[in-house]
């Protein structure tokens, strides 16, 4: 290439991925995929390695973090970082309204509201639309120079989109870590050994406050902008909902949950509407923000102290209290894994009493050396079940005395294992133990799995332990004299047992009700099935991907574990989960039972010609995680042996002869020693050829009047939930998507539409609201 091309090819792939975080993070609407990206920014930084007069501060590479920098500088903010006054109740709100109509002398005024994000505020500083300048608020006066580490956060652009913007820039927002982000990131550390984050925000802040910028870098940390500082050469519009949006037009991510209303009612019924959702949200929020949305409104308002007039939080209960440890027991779930958890005395927290709080698993009893009699904090987040966050060891009682995982099951007796390297203790009971198999089959029975109507927790625990279910496939074997007898014996041992069913005719109904629920859960799908067997770490998103890129489940229940690494998203953890499931006897043989008792999955069809796409003897070496066998070593090994059946046998020495390190040889063949490894290498060679020759029935066409046609979900629907919704349209052959785009045919609305209802509405998408949908589906069915 010449310099000329060089540059072209730089400026290109720097358009392209700063075009792909604008659309991850501002418009909610990825444009590729995070391998693509990555690829992408691989050969981007490669091309500037190689010519370094071609690289730029702004340039997507150099969001990585440099060399620690030993302190952080004082930033001066140019316009007060101001806090904001609190109201706690509806009258408090009430009088905050009242005082501004009393200044402005209009009813009902107009706010810009939003969520208040429970995270770290920050300034940036753009000059020319470059990013030069981030800094903590720190006491509102003067922060601390964080650009750094804000330069790895992917959400916040190095450079502004389009070239309206002003000379001087500054921005003000909430740098906050994602909740899903924040539980991986927690379950990495505990796997890994290292020490774990209490909550977002303060993961959020500590990742900012590192000296060392690469630290920050391996963060999982978002940005939203709320507001403006100093603003020089330029102008931007007359209220803070328009800046808003121009803030988003120029690339900076603006929360979609921003509104605008007027008066009291409007404040009032955002704040209601916000609370319902915010279990749903992807990220922690401790209430809501309203502020006057016209500036001259704003000025007119002016401030008190060092908090403007115009504006206030309206916060929600806490979420954290203290409370005292009064003992720590363990519970088994459907995998085995044992749990531990702590009775506490009742403390009000999140707007419920709450009396009992999840340890998750021993390291993090370990970790946190909680005691029976500590103080302690315990966190709860909407539905979430309490969590003990940290111990007040100044608080402790001097005759506290460490825990430690019991040996044996309190519910069966069996021993408690755990694996080596595993963080997880179980009970090796299995279906023997009577907990295991309750919960096993209440998933099974449950709604999202094969949606057994009728089946609860106290049918499931009388069956279980009067033996007539030993596994979720005998459910299929039952008949209604079995129900009926269960009750009987129920009856015999306890007159009043609660939830069992009457004498009688509505007995009789009642086993004839479940039965045909039963009968009705036979026709099922693959995805639905594979979530139902309940293997750990497969959740339905996990199972729709295994059913769309396998399609059978006689494919899967054959296949190695190392290639269901080929599925996207699906990484080592969760591949060698399924692998051990179905490695099982037990497993294999329910899956039997489960089809030979007529439970049919109608969408069978061949695998995904993608299993094969960059799939070679290098690439399947890399995905059996072999002890220091890297990329590299494994293109050595593939380049000389061919085929992995080849390594099998093979001496040390002739892999030293491939071209590896002596002590990578040994480490090689060490692992080959395990009959266990050789028998896989050998495995995975039969599985691929079974893949091109496997041909499962073709899968069932849905046709309608919806045929080829895409929809969009968003907001919520009254009438019916969105899953309702999605399954009737699917029934009538449309495709339901996750995004907007000029391929949607028609989007459906609810209350509270986002960015996707906006997304429509600039692409001139056809939108539908909930009325038309209902009545377009009573057509139809």
């Amino acid at each position: 290439m010449t310099m000329t091309d060089v540059a072209t090819r730089i400026a290109e792939l720097r358009r392209q991925l700063d075009d792909a975080n604008y659309r991850y993070h501002v418009l909610d609407d990825p444009a590729i995929p995070d391998a693509d990206y990555d690829r992408l920014l691989r050969e981007l930084d490669e091309l500037e390695q190689a010519h370094p007069e071609l690289l730029t501060p702004d340039s997507p590479t150099q969001r990585v973090g440099g060399a620690p920098s030993g302190a952080f500088a004082a930033v001066r903010h140019a316009i007060p970082m101001l806090s904001l006054g609190n109201a706690f109740t509806e009258v408090e709100v009430a009088d905050f309204v009242r005082r501004v109509e009393q200044k402005l002398d209009r009813e009902n005024p107009t706010f810009s509201v939003e969520p208040k994000l429970d995270g770290l505020a920050i300034s940036l500083r753009y000059e020319h639309g470059r990013l030069v300048q981030g800094a903590t608020r720190g006491d509102g006066a003067t922060g601390e120079d964080v650009t750094a580490n804000l330069r790895t956060v992917k959400a916040i652009p190095l450079q502004l989109r389009g070239d309206d913007w002003p000379d001087v820039l500054e921005v003000r927002g909430e740098a906050y870590m994602p909740l899903a982000a924040f539980k991986a990131y927690n379950e990495r550390a505990l796997a890994e050994g290292g020490k774990v984050l209490a909550n977002p925000r303060n993961g959020a802040a500590g990742s900012l406050r590192q000296l060392d910028a690469r630290i920050s870098a391996r963060r999982p940390l978002a940005f939203y902008a709320y507001g403006t500082g100093l603003v020089e050469g330029g102008k931007l519009p007359d209220t803070h909902s328009a800046t808003l949006q121009r803030l988003r037009e120029w690339g900076l991510p603006v929360s979609a949950e921003s509104r605008v209303v007027s008066g009291s009612d409007g404040l009032l019924g955002y704040y209601r509407r916000i609370g319902d959702k915010r279990d749903a949200l992807p990220f922690d929020i401790d209430g809501v923000v309203y502020k006057l949305d016209d500036y001259a409104d704003q000025r007119e308002m002016g401030f008190v102290s060092r908090a403007p007039r115009w504006a206030i939080a309206h916060k929600f209960p806490a979420q954290e209290q203290t409370t005292v440890v009064e003992t720590i027991e363990v519970n088994v779930g459907r995998t085995g894994a044992v749990t531990p958890w702590v009775l506490m005395r009742p403390v009000h927290v999140g707007g419920v009493t709450v009396t009992r709080a999840t340890l998750h698993n021993a390291d993090q009893v370990a970790r946190l050396d909680v005691r029976v009699g500590d103080t302690v904090i315990v966190r709860r987040a909407g539905d979430v079940i309490p969590e003990v966050v940290r111990v007040m060891p100044d608080q402790r009682t001097p005759d506290a005395v460490p825990w430690s995982m019991p040996r044996q099951c309190p519910v069966c007796g069996s021993e408690i294992v755990r694996e080596e390297g595993a963080a997880v203790w179980r009970c090796s009971g299995e279906l023997t133990c009577a907990s295991q198999r309750r919960e096993a089959i209440g998933h099974f029975a449950s709604r999202r799995a094969m949606d057994i109507d009728g089946l609860g927790e106290r049918h499931i625990e009388n069956l279980s332990e009067l033996g007539f279910v030993k596994s979720v496939a005998d459910l299929y074997t039952l008949e209604r004299d079995d129900l009926l007898e269960m009750k009987r014996r129920c009856d015999e041992r306890d007159d009043t047992v609660p939830g069992t069913v009457k004498a009688g005719k509505v007995a009789s109904r009642w086993a004839e009700n479940l039965i045909a629920a039963i009968a009705r859960s036979r026709d099922t799908t693959l995805e639905r099935f594979l979530f139902a067997l309940g293997i750990e770490h497969v959740g339905e998103s996990t199972a729709k991907a295994l059913a769309l890129w396998f399609g059978d489940i006689e494919v899967i229940r054959r296949l190695p574990w190392p290639l269901f690494k080929r599925v996207p998203d699906i990484g080592g953890e969760v591949a060698r989960a399924i692998g051990h499931f179905l490695d099982q006897p037990g497993n294999q043989q329910v899956i039997d039972d489960l089809l030979a008792r007529g439970v049919s999955i109608s969408d069978a069809h061949p695998p995904s010609p993608k299993l094969r796409e960059g799939l070679d003897m290098a690439t399947l070496l890399v995905d059996l995680d072999i002890p220091k066998i890297t990329r590299l070593r494994a293109e050595q090994l593939a380049a000389v042996f061919k085929q992995v059946d080849a390594l099998i046998d093979a001496p040390e020495h002739n892999f030293v002869t491939a071209g590896l390190p002596a002590e990578t040889a040994r480490a090689l063949a060490a692992w080959l020693d395990d009959a266990g490894n050789a028998r896989l290498l050998g495995e995975i060679g039969g599985a691929l050829s079974r893949l091109d020759v496997i041909t499962p029935a073709a899968p069932t066409t849905v046709t309608g009047p919806l045929d080829g046609q895409s929809v969009v979900l968003t907001g919520t629907l009254s009438a019916l939930t969105r899953e309702d919704a999605k399954v009737r349209l699917e029934a009538l052959g449309a495709k339901v998507a996750g995004s907007v785009s000029k391929k949607t045919s028609f989007v459906v609305a609810g209350e509270a539409a986002g960015s996707k209802l906006a997304k429509a509405e600039e692409l001139g998408v056809e939108v539908w609201d909930e009325v038309r949908l209902l009545a377009f589906l009573g057509e139809h069915e």
